[in-house]
């Protein structure tokens, strides 16, 4: 492995453990329950949890969770996860369930599916005794979803890197929360991580998208607007904000 390679992983080891440490999201013994798509971002989350455990003075479990939902024609490489999970001696859990998109046709397909993945997945944690279920959302996903809430539905909110669900039952982590897109594309590529074998036909990334060029613009105007989005979020002085 090059120099420069050896410095990207550990910058993504120690923004990752950033995060684990602002957030508190990590602790001795925790067992963690880690939700796999099948994505870059998520193969990667459970590659740094593995790789950064090895330098760390505590101990925690590591699990993955892949949902099926077997009337959604959305497919991942599970000889590969598999495959995968064993290389890193983590536990692979593998459930399938039927979202019911047909039986609910009022409502978008995205969302059914989206709605029932969690739900399966928020009860299994629960059964099997996970108080951490870990995400790979990063960055990028944080300040798209604030300027599309903000933009969609008159609401300043966003992905936090912790959250506290279920009366403190269950906390949702997201470890990779200072991690960009692109950080996240350069790290899949080096470790030569499979793309999906189906992607879903359901799913609209329109809005996103455009949210995505609207920030690229941003970034034309000035260069640091992405990161700054994103700390604005934790700087915010409501007595300059007006009253609707």
């Amino acid at each position: 492995m090059q120099k420069a390679d050896k410095s990207f992983f550990r910058k993504i080891i120690n923004l990752s453990g950033k995060a684990i440490n602002q957030y508190k999201m990590i602790e001795a013994n925790d067992r963690v329950l880690v939700a796999v798509s099948g994505g870059k971002d998520s193969l990667s989350l459970l590659d740094i949890l593995v790789e950064r455990r090895k330098f760390l003075p505590i101990d925690y479990e590591i699990h993955a969770i892949h949902v099926i939902t077997d009337d959604v024609p959305y497919e991942i490489d599970k000889d590969f996860l598999a495959r995968f999970c064993i290389e890193l001696d983590v536990t692979l859990h593998l459930i399938t369930t039927h979202a019911g998109i047909e039986e609910k046709s009022d409502k978008k397909p995205c969302f059914t599916c989206s709605w029932n993945r969690r739900k399966e997945l928020f009860d299994f944690a629960r059964k099997n005794g996970f108080k951490k279920v870990a995400f790979g959302h990063h960055l990028d996903d944080a300040i798209e979803t604030l300027m599309m809430n903000m933009l969609m539905h008159a609401n300043i909110s966003s992905i936090p890197g912790k959250l506290s669900m279920f009366n403190g039952d269950i906390e949702v982590i997201r470890p990779l929360i200072f991690l960009t897109n692109a950080e996240m594309i350069r790290y899949s590529e080096m470790k030569e991580f499979v793309s999906l074998k189906k992607e879903c036909p359901y799913e609209d990334h329109t809005m996103r998208y455009a949210t995505r060029q609207m920030i690229h613009q941003f970034e034309k105007l000035n260069p640091q607007a992405r990161i700054n989005l994103f700390k604005s979020m934790s700087n915010i002085d409501e007595e300059y904000l007006p009253k609707v």
